[in-house]
């Protein structure tokens, strides 16, 4: 959990104004949910690994006595804990709000979120999340808004050139059960086809034969994996059958090529999407689409998603189709470049130790009302160092105030 200074928290904050602008010109609205959800509903089975890595909070007014009867069972010593994701407590918010919502509903949720990670760079036990996501529409059309709602965002924050690798989890599951994994076996192989990218081929085929008893399948798979992929251009249904098994072929398949027309005509320049038939995601709600966005300047993904039909049902009582994509804001904040907000100019005022405080306020106030941020600082030994620091706080001009200054005397000067 990290402090921040004023120039980087005024710089998230430039992102994030950016962010949240761009979301609502797609027709998301935002919303907020509270830090903590109930224990069960965070450990319900639906967040994956992350439910290890809650925060729970312990329930008020246990004695020792009590807790150390109920220490071998967390449920009976926590009855909250600090949400580890947005979607699970969307989920309950939009259970608890049906109502008062319209029919499909585009939510945009952008706050902190907490897991006990193992500091190290990159991971932190608080960061921000910033997700869309669309209930009630299980048409095509959701992940269309989601996709170009997210590479429009990129491209306003100046990272042109983002792409989205997509696949189905019912092609995934399709695939292992053309090379015959149990469906028991499923769940696990799936985590280990997710390291792909960290282990490889060989490193696939090794742990599948350490954690599967079906060695047929994971010698048919590791085949299939080293085989030479057929030459396919463009996006398409024919690229996604001929990436796919000899024979495997579905709805699924159909409707991705039908999203990347969609967003090839919204982004009016070629067909920014890849199919992997690989690509996992670890989280075991998904239930269809899913879809991580990559930028030319980082080999790491900066966010992703998909469709998780099934998790609302569970605090609704009712089916409701859902889907959402989450951008990293973390990963995405140190890549944009660092401009300093020229649409409202910044002054610090300089003044010598004698100058009223009535001037100086009357002063302030006056560049106030042109439309200016204004930092009073009285005159230092060291001028440099002052405005170094004012500048690096965004601050773009500065004037020396003396005794009856007026505004329109003051020599106003850019911080180089």
């Amino acid at each position: 959990m990290r402090d921040f200074l004023p120039a980087d928290k005024a710089r998230r904050e430039r992102v994030l104004a950016v962010i949240r602008e761009r979301y609502r010109a797609h027709g998301f609205d935002e919303i907020e949910t509270p830090v903590m959800e109930e224990y069960a509903r965070l450990h319900a089975g639906i967040g994956g690994d992350n439910e290890k890595l809650a925060f729970n909070v312990l329930k008020r007014g246990l004695n020792a006595e009590a807790i150390v009867a109920a220490a071998e069972d967390p449920a009976a010593l926590t009855d909250l804990g600090l949400r580890y994701d947005l979607t699970v407590p969307l989920a309950r918010f939009y259970a608890t709000n049906r109502g008062q919502l319209p029919t499909i509903f585009r939510a945009v949720q952008i706050a902190p979120v907490w897991r006990a990670e193992r500091p190290q760079k990159g991971r932190y036990r608080q960061f921000m999340q910033c997700d869309i996501d669309i209930i009630g529409d299980a048409s095509t059309r959701a992940e269309v808004e989601l996709i170009t709602a997210t590479l429009d965002t990129l491209d306003a924050l100046g990272l042109e050139g983002g792409s989205v690798r997509i696949n189905d989890r019912r092609l995934l599951d399709a695939m292992l059960e053309h090379f015959g994994f149990p469906v028991e076996e499923r769940p696990s192989v799936l985590i280990t086809i997710d390291k792909l990218d960290k282990i490889g081929p060989d490193g696939v085929r090794t742990e599948l034969l350490e954690r599967s008893g079906a060695r047929a399948a994971v010698e048919a798979f590791a085949e299939f994996l080293s085989r030479e992929p057929e030459e396919t251009s463009g996006f398409g249904v024919d690229a996604i059958r001929a990436a796919l098994p000899a024979g495997l072929d579905g709805e699924a398949a159909g409707a991705l090529g039908e999203i990347g027309a969609a967003v090839a005509a919204a982004r009016g320049a070629g067909v920014p999407l890849t199919f992997d038939p690989f690509l996992v995601r670890g989280m075991g709600y998904y239930t269809g689409t899913i879809f991580e966005v990559a930028h030319p300047s980082v080999p790491y993904s900066l966010g992703g998603g998909g469709r998780y039909d099934g998790m609302i049902g569970r605090f609704l009582g009712q089916e409701a189709p859902a889907v959402g994509f989450s951008i990293g804001f973390e990963r995405i904040v140190d890549l944009v470049a660092d401009q300093v907000d020229q649409a409202t100019p910044a002054i610090v005022l300089v003044h010598d130790r004698d100058v009223p405080v009535a001037e100086l306020a009357a002063l302030k106030a006056a560049f106030i009302r042109r439309g200016q941020r204004v930092r009073l600082e009285q005159r230092p030994r060291n001028l440099k160092t002052l405005l170094e620091r004012a500048a690096a706080d965004g601050y773009s001009h500065f004037a020396a105030v003396t005794a009856g200054a007026h505004i329109d005397d003051l020599e106003v000067k850019p911080l180089e």
